[in-house]
């Protein structure tokens, strides 16, 4: 038996990409959703809670936009491939808050991608206006670039 073909089949199995199904998803770093928005999540410590910034591309204000803080935790099963997760937004331009909900995929061409659902509550000045102030949609993040 010939051990170099046996190596070189190894040496190309071990060098083979992995699928996109055994990557794992990463919230940490720089996204920009379907409507232009730009997020960014910091470092996440060992409890799964994160932190960050979110510049949005739209807003139903007259105000100018600024970049907000975000705050936010990951499912705490560090296992997970493709983990849900949620964060809150207080946004620095608007007396409104936004809270998100989502889970990290990573795409069959190994693209990461998170899908989310939010919900904006706004302050209105009486009970009366308050079927004015909640609005929910959904987004799509797509990494900026690969950190």
């Amino acid at each position: 038996m010939q051990v170099a073909p046996v190596l070189l089949v190894l040496a190309l199995a071990l060098a083979t990409p992995s699928s996109s199904a055994e990557r794992k998803c990463v919230l940490t770093g720089s996204w920009i959703n379907d409507l232009g928005s730009n997020m960014t999540i910091s470092i996440m410590n060992g409890r799964g809670e994160f932190s960050g910034s979110y510049h949005t591309a739209v807003t139903a204000t007259n105000n100018q936009i600024k970049i907000s803080p975000l705050q936010g935790s990951q499912h705490r099963n560090n296992q997970s491939k493709q983990p849900t997760f949620g964060f809150t937004v207080n946004w620095s331009f608007s007396e409104s808050t936004t809270v998100f909900t989502g889970q990290c995929f990573v795409d069959k061409d190994g693209k990461e991608i998170l899908k989310t659902m939010w919900l904006l509550r706004e302050k209105v000045n009486s009970l009366s206006d308050d079927w004015k102030a909640t609005r929910v949609g959904v987004n799509v993040f797509t990494r900026r670039r690969r950190e």
